[in-house]
């Protein structure tokens, strides 16, 4: 009879973990003949299998052992380095090595964040809507959210201010992705960045900038991070190999110029995990510094523009008149609104068809807003992008 009273032994934080839409329909995806706009994937087959074995097989006969090794938890100093000096035309400056930190991944870069600065109850600010794995790690510190209205140029800083006006209590930090944003596609504006920062500074709101698909600019400006903005706040910035090399080395990088942050940081990531990989970032370093990458993320951005003009061209082609979408100036996303459907009944029809997405609720806190979707473009060649609209415009016709 110990069964009821095992379950309540599970922390309180425990109740507020829900299954990720996106990881429960991979299983759903791996039947060959289902078409998925569902997971934020890369191309595989662009995945470059044959520099990265190159790169292995130097680091084994260069570093031998200590590649094997433990290692420090901020990262091995070469890829803190390579950060610091591939963000510096970005950022507009130089940025101190040590103020980079190497984390397995950007997820768990947001975890350690909740980590530090979240207590239960306590007030974040997001984009409505907002990245989907972002609320699923600060839900696990038992977050409440603020959102604040966006539109075809992002994030409305004059939304922001009425919201900072009124919190009660003061939220912890504003969390945003500045570029192409998940799950909208969206870039914030260049005066909007200026504006954002300003409040955040004059309110002394931290800034948690995630900027995971900043090199995947497919046209337009290249817009400056708000990290390279001057300012008296903090503002950390987060980034990530899993989109120009492979999802599967799970390498990514904060930049926190704020010397106490980082500290607590490094002390919550000794507590998660020691260290991330220690060979997995040599050969990540290898790679990277080699003529092949930058050859390789040009092709990665040549073949996604183009794999977002095929559907935005699908969609125009087969679309019914109640669903209008947005062409993104890059990364992976295009966001699709059907008036007066809800996308996650909608799903269950798609699914019927074969073809699979994101159904928009699940990118905003309170799961209120219920006619959007999210639809990867980067993960599928152009036939099965044309087949996979054509079966989703049938089945919101039907639903």
């Amino acid at each position: 009879m110990r069964t009821a009273a095992s379950s309540a032994r599970f922390a309180r934080r425990t109740a507020r973990l829900r299954a990720s839409t996106i990881r429960e329909m991979l299983k759903v995806t791996q039947q060959p003949d289902v078409i998925s706009f569902g997971g934020g994937l890369p191309a595989p087959e662009l995945f470059p299998t044959t520099e990265i074995a190159q790169a292995t097989k130097r680091v084994m006969e260069e570093y031998g052992t200590a590649a094997l090794q433990y290692s420090v938890t901020e990262g091995i100093p070469q890829m803190r380095a390579w950060v610091a000096h591939r963000l510096a035309p970005r950022f507009a400056r130089l940025i101190p090595a040590e103020d980079v930190l190497i984390v397995n991944g950007s997820q768990q870069g947001l975890d350690l964040l909740g980590k530090i600065f979240i207590d239960p109850g306590d007030h974040v600010v997001l984009e409505s809507p907002s990245y989907l794995g972002a609320i699923q790690a600060f839900d696990a510190y038992e977050a409440r959210y603020l959102t604040v209205e966006t539109d075809e140029n992002g994030l409305i800083p004059e939304s922001l201010e009425r919201v900072l006006d009124r919190a009660d209590p003061f939220p912890k930090f504003l969390y945003l992705v500045p570029n192409f944003q998940n799950p909208t596609g969206r870039t914030l504006v260049r005066d909007r960045r200026e504006q954002v920062v300003r409040i955040c500074e004059r309110y002394d709101l931290p800034i948690i900038e995630d900027d995971p698909y900043c090199e995947l600019r497919f046209e337009g400006e290249d817009l400056p991070p708000l990290s390279a903005l001057e300012t008296s706040g903090t503002i950390i910035y987060l980034g990530t190999g899993s989109k120009i090399v492979a999802p599967g080395m799970r390498v990514a990088w904060l930049v926190i110029p704020n010397a106490d942050v980082r500290e607590k940081i490094v002390l919550a990531k000794q507590g998660s995990d020691l260290h991330s990989g220690t060979i997995t970032q040599y050969v990540f370093h290898e790679y990277v510094r080699s003529n092949a990458f930058e050859e390789h993320v040009h092709e990665i951005v040549a073949t996604y523009r183009h794999r977002r003009d095929v559907m935005c061209e699908a969609l125009s082609e087969h679309a019914p008149r109640s669903v209008s979408f947005n062409r993104p100036q890059g990364g992976m996303f295009l966001w699709v609104r059907a008036a007066g459907a809800d996308t996650a009944e909608l799903l269950k029809v798609s699914a019927q068809e074969r073809v699979v997405f994101v159904p928009g609720e699940s990118f905003y806190p309170a799961r209120d807003v219920h006619d959007g979707m999210r639809l990867n473009f980067s993960n599928s060649p152009d036939e099965r992008i044309r087949i996979g609209i054509e079966r989703l415009c049938r089945a919101i016709e039907e639903a």
